[in-house]
């Protein structure tokens, strides 16, 4: 199956939640401060579906474009407000439920990313035990004492489990260009603490973990005999299921793939292959089959004999089973969970921004509705867990991104309305609406840079 026809589904789903999930804040708190609302849309552009309730008049829509929506309230600023209904209209509203009214955007999607990552606790977050691969010479990890097979399970005071937890937290950590203790379990199974030097580490996050030397722990991958085919090679030599192929003609053999491309390498030759049989290491005489090549009509090889086997090739899945983990959380214990996991990525996605405006770290990172669908449709392709997560993480983007104190975003109007606090009046409308012009070329350079990294990345 293409990878756009899970992308694009996931996507419209991931974008049309949050975006309903934003624009419901502001649409239950201004109907909770007696501010009328109008219309609340999903979406922008031409309507595909649209119910005006009888009770309120409120309009309740769907749009083509599910890039964003909006709630659009009672306001004499943009028409005229019969005198009946003066006492409903946005800005006659006081100054604090206004406010509360443009907060409560950020602020439900702040809560939907709670949400979320409880219900991912409860199900149970899988991921690679944080085991350390080969330390290269003269990084930081080997400065360290870190060694093949070592497993991180703390980082300061702040317990790990997974991969995917020990990048967040040295990111974080990294930031702060200040040395941080690690307690690690040895493969024997005894702990130590090291010393990791992060002072004029990267903040970069594609940079950093290259630069300490970090990387996951690969098991064995020699390739296994699954099953073989009757009356094939494989079968003919005497191969059986389960026998570790480790070497072919005395060349060491360090994956499936590297099996399949030597035996298509030598078709019809009769070849010695070494292999692990119960313990016992043996080597096992046949000779190949020769087939002819299933490449596409006028490619260069198109018709030319390869080898073939004749067996289904794997690899001992216990060892990669062994590195797997989950944590799994009863309800009460998932709430503290999901607001820690929430304000820690929010305080990182923050810091991540102010780095990127003092330019330690690279406006590459930014990514559009391309990206973001390239990750909707892998995070949903996996499961469940995988999409609520991807889910918190662009709830807490969104949140974040909303709250920045730039015009035509939530967190301008509040900026605007901390000026009328302190000011005792709110600023004159020719000031709003610079601002709001500001604010708007402001966004669309954003959306440009967006798309313009995600047309990068697409194109390699």
């Amino acid at each position: 199956m293409p990878d756009w026809l899970i992308s694009i589904p996931a996507f419209i789903v991931a974008i049309g939640v949050l975006v309903a999930v934003h624009e419901f804040g502001h649409f239950w708190v201004a109907r909770r401060c007696g501010v009328k609302v109008l219309r609340y849309s999903i979406g922008f552009g031409q309507t595909l579906w649209s119910r005006t309730s009888p009770s309120t008049g409120t309009e309740y829509r769907i749009a083509m474009l599910p890039l964003g929506g909006y709630v659009k309230m009672l306001d004499e600023r943009e028409g005229e407000v019969a005198e009946h209904e003066r006492d409903q209209a946005f800005n006659r509203a006081p100054l604090h439920k206004r406010a509360a009214i443009v907060a409560a955007g950020p602020g439900i999607n702040f809560a939907f990313a709670v949400l979320a990552y409880w219900l991912v606790f409860m199900l149970g977050v899988t991921g690679l035990k944080p085991v350390i691969g080969a330390v290269g010479p003269d990084t930081r990890a080997a400065e360290a004492g870190l060694v093949e097979g070592d497993e991180i399970v703390a980082v300061a005071d702040d317990d790990v489990a997974t991969w995917q937890g020990l990048r967040l937290n040295l990111l974080e950590r990294a930031l702060d260009q200040t040395p941080v203790r690690l307690t690690v379990r040895e493969a024997g199974g005894d702990t130590r603490s090291v010393m990791l030097d992060l002072s004029r580490a990267p903040a970069e996050p594609a940079e950093l973990f290259e630069h300490l030397g970090l990387s996951p722990y690969t098991p064995d991958a020699t390739p296994i005999i699954a099953d073989t085919v009757a009356g094939q090679a494989a079968a003919r030599g005497g191969l059986q299921a389960g026998d570790r192929v480790l070497a072919a003609n005395g060349e060491p053999l360090s994956s499936p793939r590297a099996l399949v491309d030597w035996v298509r390498a030598h078709p019809g030759q009769s070849v010695a292959l070494d292999i692990e049989r119960d313990g016992r290491r043996m080597t096992q005489q046949l000779r190949l089959d020769s087939v002819a090549s299933d490449s596409a009509p006028g490619d260069a090889d198109s018709g030319e004999p390869i080898g073939r086997l004749g067996a289904h090739i794997g690899v001992d899945a216990s060892q990669w089973d062994a590195l797997q983990t989950q944590r799994r959380l009863n309800p009460l214990a998932a709430v503290p969970a999901a607001v820690s996991e929430t304000w820690s990525v929010s305080a990182l996605t923050v810091r991540l921004l102010w780095r990127m405006v003092v330019g330690d770290v690279s406006w590459k990172n930014i990514s559009g509705p391309i990206q973001i669908a390239d990750y909707a449709g892998k995070t949903a392709s996996v499961g469940l867990e995988p999409f609520l997560s991807f889910l918190a993480l662009i709830s807490v983007s969104l949140a974040v991104l909303n709250l920045l104190p730039v015009p035509v975003l939530d967190g301008g109007h509040l900026l605007y309305y901390a000026c009328e606090f302190v000011r005792g009046r709110p600023l004159s409308e020719r000031v709003q609406a610079m601002g709001q012009q500001a604010g708007m070329v402001a966004l669309l350079m954003l959306m440009s840079l967006a798309f313009y990294n995600d047309i990068l990345r697409l194109f390699g």
